[in-house]
């Protein structure tokens, strides 16, 4: 017999309410032992971690025969991580007890996980349920050539768009990240057209505060817009033209580090106001942590053009959040709607709740994401357990975990995996956080996707990357993976993220390969209607937004999710070989309708027969 036969927490029928549970509620767990075995008695250990004490609940025997164990366990009134398995007693006195590992001495025992969230904090259900479009701002659209003369840092612009950026180190052995194209706010608001025909709600902008790199994640400025990409009137502009064709504008907030160069650390002296690397008594000394000023001080992954700030010090809390006029609250006053947190591990958990307090009083309906690369629910980092999801931190999180998850089912995986790996987000979230995710295939951080579906043998050498471009077989087989893996994309619970291009094919490998421009007037129209089609599909069904999620097939190549929300049911059904895979589903009604082909499929007896062809994906309705 399986684990399964004694306990699934998956399993309504052993725990009820699936899943996290919020503060003061209850969990019924039941118990399904085999006769054989003689078990009289039966509890449940817990062990509340956050609180640091150990509970023990009765499982009274139940049922005819006695050989179900049934109880209730009141959950703690504030948020905390759980970690619970059971303990049985025989008849002749002896225990054992049973987890993750089945059957074992209490030493050996592998736990369960419950997550206790403050169920009283609202998520704004705008941002899970709909699409997101990353842009990384100096790539995207320019609206004209700039001029850098007077700006922070020495900048090189290309003239050429269509410039691969550049990637060999300068002479001193650095990486500068000096060279920008000079994509800019307007040539964003030129093109909100374009993203609205791809159904985007919210445009998530890599950061635009005055800073000396191309990435601008060495901010300079966070009170200024980089004069490259305009002005504070022009985001105003961009906010306010997204909102009537029904966008939102997410801002990624660098609070952990600046530059260098910035008026805070100035170390170049670019600023007229003396910096903390200037003098000791500048109002900014307090930021940093120098243990040898000015030339020794902390800073991000030893990285010396990011000084690491201290988020402890009062007069920076007061500057980024709780001012009157914060960065956070200006920029949430100009028209943003979200914030994305940069390396939140490295955020303490109260200055990240500081900011969503702030922003529920500023704009009640604004949304906190955060960059975390794991299962947010139990993350540890810097030997700290966090709380990012626990009801006062982090609206959602980045879904780094749904992007690995898919890349290796594509590429000959197993989709019992991807399965596997999803319910137990959807197991360990808190259910408004796993339908708050940032879904995305790729980002600012990683290989382009095409790239990675495609490329067979890449090249070790980072020149051999720079020249590397998917031959017509690998592009062929990337397209048509890419296709498979943008319908999961828009199938899945959460906010499908597209990063700017992936919608027409762009290719390259690490950074700064996958930060190439859009390629305007050379795009794959053939991709760019299959996105279109999908982010309209996504805009239309509300089983696609926020319907519960089944799996009615998850085996080798195949994976079929079954949405449902009210009387609305969408079948994603994906065969992701090179081979015909044959499926037969449960259906209501007598027709099922392909929303991709407008293919139709007859029904039987409500049973649904398919022949999936290889490489291919089919979105039923």
């Amino acid at each position: 017999m399986t684990n399964a036969f004694v306990f699934d927490p998956r399993d309504s029928r052993y725990k009820s309410p699936f899943g996290a549970a919020a503060c003061s509620t209850e969990v019924t767990f039941t118990l399904r032992p085999l006769r054989r075995e003689d078990f009289v008695s039966a509890s449940l250990l817990c062990h509340c971690e956050f609180a640091a004490r150990d509970l023990s609940i009765p499982l009274p025997a139940v049922g005819d025969q006695g050989d179900l164990f049934c109880g209730t366990l009141p959950v703690p009134s504030q948020p905390d991580l759980l970690w619970y398995g059971f303990r049985f007693t025989r008849r002749d006195g002896s225990c054992v007890c049973f987890g993750r590992n089945g059957y074992c001495h209490e030493a050996q025992l592998q736990r369960w996980q419950l997550t206790v969230y403050d169920g009283e904090g609202v998520t704004p259900s705008w941002f899970g349920a709909g699409v997101t479009y990353q842009i990384f701002p100096d790539r995207f659209c320019r609206s004209r050539m700039p001029d850098p003369t007077g700006m922070v840092g020495d900048r090189l612009v290309h003239e050429n768009w269509s410039d691969q950026p550049l990637y060999r180190p300068e002479a001193d052995g650095q990486i500068t990240n000096r060279d920008f194209f000079g994509g800019d706010l307007q040539g964003i608001i030129s093109k909100l057209d374009y993203l609205q025909s791809l159904s985007v709600t919210t445009i998530y902008l890599n950061p635009i505060f005055e800073s000396a790199s191309n990435h601008r994640y060495d901010t300079a400025d966070y009170l200024a817009i980089d004069p490259m990409l305009g002005s504070e009137e022009d985001f105003r502009c961009l906010c306010a033209e997204a909102a009537k064709r029904g966008m939102r504008v997410m801002l990624d907030g660098v609070f952990n580090h600046t530059g260098s160069n910035s008026r805070y650390f100035n170390a170049a002296g670019f600023y007229s106001q003396l910096g903390a690397a200037q003098s000791p008594v500048s109002l900014y000394a307090p930021w940093y942590q120098f243990h040898h000023w000015p030339d020794r001080y902390e800073c991000w992954w030893g990285i010396h053009t990011l000084p690491a700030v201290n988020e402890h010090d009062p007069t920076y809390r007061r500057f980024i959040i709780t001012g009157e006029d914060s960065v956070v609250r200006h920029w949430l006053r100009c028209g943003a709607s979200a914030w994305r947190l940069d390396v939140a591990d490295e955020l303490p958990d109260d200055f990240i709740a500081e900011i969503r307090r702030v922003m529920a009083e500023e704009k009640p309906d604004s949304f906190l994401l955060g960059e975390v690369w794991e299962d947010g629910s139990n993350k540890i980092a810097y030997s700290q357990r966090r709380r990012y999801l626990l009801g006062s931190e982090t609206h959602g999180l980045m879904n780094y975990p749904f992007r690995n998850a898919a890349l290796d089912w594509l590429r000959g995986g197993d989709a019992a995996d991807f399965k596997e790996t999803m319910e137990t987000l959807r197991e360990n979230y808190p259910p408004a956080a796993f339908y708050s995710a940032m879904n995305s295939l790729g980002t600012h951080d990683t290989p382009r996707i095409l790239t990675l579906l495609g490329a067979i043998q890449p090249p070790q050498d980072k020149d051999g990357r720079a020249a590397y471009r998917l031959s017509p077989a690998e592009r062929f087989l990337a397209l048509q993976r890419l296709k498979l893996a943008a319908a999961l994309l828009y199938s899945f619970p959460g906010s499908p993220t597209v990063y700017y291009g992936d919608e027409v094919g762009m290719e390259g490998f690490e950074d700064p390969f996958n930060r190439g421009t859009y390629p305007w007037g050379e795009e794959n129209q053939k991709l760019l209607r299959y996105y279109q089609t999908l982010g309209r599909l996504r805009r239309s069904r509300p089983s696609l937004q926020a319907g519960d999620i089944t799996y009615l097939y998850a085996r080798g190549a195949g994976l079929v999710l079954r949405r449902r929300s009210g009387d609305e049911t969408t079948v994603t059904a994906l065969n992701a070989s090179t081979e015909p895979l044959e499926l037969t589903l449960p259906w209501d009604g007598s027709l099922a309708t392909d929303a991709l082909t407008s293919q139709q499929f007859f029904v039987r007896d409500r049973l649904l027969h398919l022949c999936l062809p290889p490489l291919s994906a089919l979105v039923l309705i």
